[in-house]
């Protein structure tokens, strides 16, 4: 395979993040091209019956969309889903603009098919996201269309200080108010000092609930709204954000962020040493990331929207995770080690297993697998209107 060729050839031996450089001035020069996007889209864009998929009241293409991490800044839309996925999560933005953290801050672990990232939430601010979102959604009405499915990823400012951490959150919230399809709260990358810790419900509320109080202010109180978790929380915390999640009547879970765990990896330990902190994601998060998102259908059933990440490389993975109870699922580390053709082989082989599973659709294979879902503790057993 050509890309397998240039991976090991050059790429495996560039700096990582001038490479993902690189591809963003490939996928906005594919996009700023007429009708380029649109023939790319038609060849490698989901396209059989199979794959749509209904959450949210929306209809995806398909179900693999891009996670968030990749297109931080909201300019990468229309040449990602050119070359494939279904959705696009932007972000992780924040409120104010920042550098993010010193590089180098992106590594690749060859041998376990992993990524160790320490960004750090880099990005030009929600004001700035919010221009490029709106521009967007305006040049697709202009021509009487629907444009990409895109998500919204907010996270919290790293100079703002835990007790304003809300505040912070509400005002990311307040700019894209109705600009994207769904909005995400990330209180579970490990980049930015004590950001985990907001994943404990007693700080998780008042952020969650902040961001609801601001979409209603703005007029978007129909805004999807969801949660992304780590894979690190015990099971027990997964418990106690799901409940929370029913409580407040939240859309959907993410699930999951990176690990900061590294135990059983290939890779040579001076290699990981010398990668250092950060996040780490792809194949090694496989196990982990379907125990989370099975623990979290069997507690909530399907009252809310699961969305898979983390260790996604084949359609038999996907196939998995759907089963298991995701609508959608992302990926991110599966396109740098696959290549550009990566989410045209998930879904064309989705929708073969699909057909091979005698199903009509994606959608009808959501959760066959999943365990009955238990009472939440402290939720409203009736759970929120919409999943």
């Amino acid at each position: 395979m050509l890309y397998q060729l240039l991976f090991h050839a050059v790429l495996r031996r560039t700096d990582a993040e001038s490479v993902h450089r690189l591809a963003s001035v490939g996928l906005r020069g594919l996009a700023s091209v007429p009708g380029a996007a649109t023939a790319a889209r038609t060849v490698l864009g989901p396209r059989e019956p199979e794959l749509t998929v209904t959450a949210f009241g929306r209809e995806f293409p398909g179900p693999l969309g891009m996670a968030a991490g990749f297109d931080k800044d909201a300019e990468l839309a229309e040449g990602l889903t050119a070359v494939g996925f279904g959705f696009v999560e932007v972000g992780t933005v924040t409120a104010r603009a920042q550098p993010g953290n010193p590089a180098p801050r992106l590594f690749r672990l060859v041998p376990d098919r992993a990524i160790v990232n320490r960004m750090g939430f880099n990005n030009h601010g929600a004001a700035a996201a919010a221009d490029r979102l709106r521009g967007l959604r305006e040049r697709h009405t202009a021509k009487g269309r629907r444009g990409p499915v895109v998500g919204a990823n907010i996270g919290k400012t790293k100079v703002v200080p835990e007790e304003e951490a809300a505040a912070d959150y509400a005002d990311s919230a307040r700019e894209l108010a109705g600009l994207a399809d769904y909005m995400v709260v990330n209180v579970s990358s490990p980049n930015t000092p004590g950001l985990r810790g907001l994943q404990a419900v007693e700080h998780l509320r008042p952020i969650l609930e902040a961001v609801r109080t601001a979409l209603d202010a703005e007029g978007a109180g129909d805004m999807p709204l969801l949660v992304k978790i780590a894979p690190d929380l015990a099971d027990e915390d997964v418990d106690a954000v799901a409940d929370l999640a029913l409580e407040l009547g939240l859309d959907g879970i993410i699930a999951t962020n990176t690990t900061v765990a590294r135990e059983g990896l290939a890779t040579d330990p001076e290699t990981v040493e010398a990668a250092g902190a950060g996040g780490l994601s792809g194949a090694p998060l496989k196990e982990r990331a379907l125990e989370v998102l099975r623990r979290l259908r069997a507690r909530t059933g399907d009252r809310l929207v699961l969305v898979a990440a983390g260790g996604i490389e084949t359609p038999e993975d996907a196939w998995e995770r759907i089963r298991a109870g995701a609508t959608l699922v992302q990926g991110y580390t599966g396109l740098i080690y696959g290549g550009p053709m990566w989410p045209r082989r998930i879904h064309r082989g989705l929708a073969r297993l699909v057909r091979r599973s005698g199903l009509l659709s994606v959608g009808e294979a959501v959760g066959i697998d999943a365990p009955p879902a238990e009472k939440a503790s402290s939720a409203d057993a009736t759970g929120p209107a919409e999943g």
